[in-house]
């Protein structure tokens, strides 16, 4: 099967132009863009070309720009999304990820929340590992006081990233680790079982070996209070692991880190200890430092059924030249970062569209064919990184902390980067480039993608479409039957033999990601960050066997989702609609539309909103709710009437049998340009508003509010409402681009 040729302009689909014009092309102050996706490109490759003349007087840096303009516009690398944004702009921040300290007293923590605004107002995000903090109600000598303990120290985090997110074009995320030896542990593990709360937050237990021992022999381990590093109790590591995976299995959340592994490849233990990672996962680094990602697209280097390693090896040169010169063109936010990330030089070398390189091989994802040719791939492209990078350390010098380093050994060679793959989730970058995301499986054959006027369209992996009309089983009918289903596993009119290659995520068992993953990590400085696909019945044994796999198998961490354990999601692949849409047409039927008496009780409710004040009145007769109204203080307009077009329609939903907290649902969450507030009092919307009165009513007036039923929709993308592919850590739109981590 032959690949999409490429031009001299980039080859967007519609899906990459989209996310392009909304997130990555320059603007003037009222928003007009000024740039094409070309130009994006050139002003790229042109900004990162320009560190070689610091080098090389006589750099040829127009030369060096084409070539990395042209491995772009091609699609066989694309960096990390802030660089795409920001190189060769007045904000400069070219790296995707940083880790910060959270030392043990007041005047640190605070400090590091003030570090955590700056990054994320540069579009950056962060990780923290919180087991530095002394426990709660542990004694602080300075004030005879007691410690609230890192959970209270976690919100002010959260607090904090949510108000610096809202104006920036990425959205700030964080990592939070904790050691499963902090006495706080168990409450660590629990504290998003309601998703209520550490929503800008990924969290994970960072596991010791220590530990996993003890969970084999189902022995207690011991808990060390970090202030004075003794013993302050003990746990049983088997039942502490259960925990951990029960609540895995019930929302995603937390993932495992394995601390003693990371540390094992730290290239500079000289320099300290490895505590966190980025919000993802796959990059470790030490306090101050940042990375800078960026990914191969491997669809591209299939020719007539094979790989093209010759011209893979170029590539592979190429890009790690590419990423060690963000480092020099890079405006970083913190004085300390800049310093630490020049100390150590670390780059992210990764990849995406393998997935699609296994179809146009023919290979399926789930065999032990695909195993061995994932470890062949990034064996050959960690081997050619490190080489490329030996050839910058001849020609630059090595990175400063060589010295002492596990690189520093009789004969060794100059080393100019000290970590140079990674494998991160490529979200955005992915869709740009019109490939499958990182080392994950197809998320879906074919998908519904909602568009602004309501209408939906049907998005078909261009691969299998091309191999469709060349086997002449093409038909629109049949892509929307594709589309119902997300998969072609089971649709007798797609051929035997691309059934077998066309597999998705839910096609494929959790032992089968976790072989992926391994495979990878195998072969990779870093982590692989990648997502272990279970469907809604999968059961807490299977969770825990998937996270013991990943132990065996030398995994540096493991990240799952259990279909729809995120509240109720919404997909736009299978049945599971269908038969809703039947049933709440069934139930519009037998709806009868209560009429209105002449004379209601009700009360009023106050919320501040971004427009100003809203109120809300909610009346009541003698079934329950029964209708509301809005009045938008002195504000008019459109929130005005938007508010009052809520109201009626709220009105008219109740009086015809719709629960309220239906209701809730639907409005909940919804945000605008202008929120207000800040925490638990923070409203998005006027339409959030509306929701968080109909709450604060039901719950005064004894109304069981099924909590559950009331949250975000994390299954459905906020923006656009298309379906979200949950990978490494993270939720990803392909219809708009949005990312739940940045």
């Amino acid at each position: 099967m032959k690949k999409p040729a490429s031009s001299a302009i980039p080859d967007l689909s519609k899906n990459a132009a989209t996310v392009l014009e909304k997130r990555y092309l320059r603007r003037d102050a009222e928003g007009k863009v000024l740039e094409t996706p070309a130009d994006m490109f050139r002003r790229v490759a042109d900004t990162i070309a320009s560190p070689d003349s610091k080098f090389d007087k006589k750099a040829d840096v127009k030369k060096l720009s084409d070539t990395f303009y042209r491995m772009m516009i091609d699609f066989e690398f694309l960096p990390n999304s802030p660089t795409l944004m920001n190189a060769g702009r007045v904000l400069g921040q070219l790296s995707a990820c940083f880790v910060l300290p959270v030392g043990d007293s007041m005047e640190e923590i605070f400090d590091a929340v003030k570090y955590t605004a700056l990054i994320h107002k540069s579009g950056g995000g962060t990780g923290f590992s919180f087991s530095r903090l002394r426990p709660a109600n542990d004694v602080v000598s300075s004030t005879t006081g007691i410690s609230s303990g890192p959970l209270s120290f976690m919100r002010v985090f959260d607090i904090a990233t949510e108000t610096i997110k809202q104006g920036g074009t990425r959205r700030g995320a964080n990592m939070g680790i904790l050691r499963v030896d902090h006495p706080n542990i168990m409450d660590f593990i629990m504290c998003k079982a309601d998703q209520k709360q550490l929503n800008n937050f990924n969290i994970s237990v960072g596991l010791t070996e220590t530990f996993m021992q003890a969970v084999e022999r189902d022995e207690e381990y011991d808990l060390i209070n970090p202030r004075d590093k003794k013993i302050c109790g003990t746990l049983n590591a088997r039942k502490v692991f259960q925990r951990i995976v029960k609540q895995a299995w019930e929302n995603g959340e937390p993932g495992i880190i394995f601390l003693d592994r990371l540390n094992r490849d730290n290239p500079t233990p000289h320099i300290g200890e490895i505590e966190s990672t980025n919000p993802c996962g796959e990059q470790p680094l030490l306090p101050y430092e940042s990375c800078n990602l960026g990914s191969i697209n491997l669809g591209k280097f299939v020719a007539d059924g094979t790989i093209d390693w010759k011209r893979l090896k170029g590539c592979i040169h190429n890009a790690v030249h590419f990423l060690d010169n963000v480092i020099e063109a890079n405006n970083y936010p913190l004085q300390q970062i800049h310093d630490m990330t020049h100390a150590n030089r670390k780059i992210g070398l990764g990849v995406m569209g393998w997935a699609d390189m296994l179809i146009l091989l023919g290979v399926p994802y789930n065999s032990a064919e695909a195993v061995k040719l994932g470890k062949k791939v990034m064996k050959y492209i960690n081997d050619e990184g490190h080489l490329a990078s030996q050839e910058l350390g001849r020609q630059r010098g090595s990175f400063p902390n060589f010295k002492g380093s596990l690189f520093d050994t009789k004969g060794a060679v100059p080393q100019r980067n000290a970590t140079v793959t990674t494998i991160a989730p490529t979200g955005t970058i992915s869709i740009i480039a019109n490939a499958s995301s990182g080392v994950e499986p197809l998320f879906a054959v074919s998908f519904v993608k909602n568009v602004m006027d309501g209408t939906k369209l049907v998005e078909v992996n261009p691969y299998f479409e091309q191999l469709a009309k060349e086997r002449g089983f093409y038909s629109q009918e049949l892509m929307e039957k594709i589309a119902e289903h997300g998969t072609v596993h089971d649709i007798a009119e797609v051929p035997a033999d691309i059934r077998k290659v066309f597999v998705t995520a839910h096609d494929i068992t959790p032992e089968d990601h976790i072989q992926m993953q391994s495979a990878f990590q195998l072969h990779t400085d870093n982590a692989v960050s990648k997502t272990v696909n279970f469907p809604n019945s999968a059961s807490i044994d299977d969770v825990e066997k998937v996270y013991m796999l990943a132990y065996e198998t030398g995994c540096k961490g493991v990240t799952i989702y259990r279909d729809g354990s995120r509240d109720e999601q919404v997909l736009s692949t299978g049945k599971k609609e269908e038969k809703t849409a039947v049933a709440a047409a069934e139930e519009e039927k037998k709806a009868i539309k209560r009429d209105r008496p002449k004379a209601l009780k009700g009360w009023t409710h106050q919320m501040q909103t971004g427009c100003g004040p809203l109120y809300v009145t909610i009346n009541e007769d003698n079934t329950g709710l029964f209708e509301l109204f809005t009045t938008m203080g002195k504000a008019g307009g459109c929130a005005a009437s938007q508010s009052e077009a809520i109201g009626r329609m709220v009105s008219l939903a109740w009086r015809s049998g719709v629960q309220a907290r239906q209701v809730v649902k639907q409005l909940l969450g919804i945000s605008c340009h202008c929120p207000s507030g800040f925490g638990d009092n923070r409203v998005l919307s006027c339409a959030d508003a509306v929701a968080k009165a109909i709450q604060a009513h039901m719950i005064a007036n004894g109304y069981d509010i099924n909590a559950e039923s009331a949250r975000l929709d994390r299954g459905a993308c906020p923006e656009c409402g298309g379906t979200v592919e949950h990978e490494g850590g993270c939720s990803v739109c392909r219809s708009c681009g949005y990312s739940e981590c940045a």
